[in-house]
């Protein structure tokens, strides 16, 4: 596994956690679970453009 996959791996494990953290809250912010949901997602896609490229010869 190449860096920039593992680092963008672990953010999204990170954000992950704390997205599960805030919606286990009494009464979660719902504003915060929002953007971590845009962060999670923006992660996703930067990993699967990553995974997408052609592996140069």
């Amino acid at each position: 596994m190449k860096a920039r996959t593992f680092t963008l791996t672990q953010i999204h494990q990170r954000i992950d956690e704390r997205l599960r953290i805030e919606l286990r809250k009494r009464v979660p912010d719902v504003v915060e679970i929002s953007r971590l949901e845009l962060m999670k997602l923006r992660v996703k896609h930067a990993l699967r453009r990553l995974l997408a490229r052609p592996i140069p010869a």
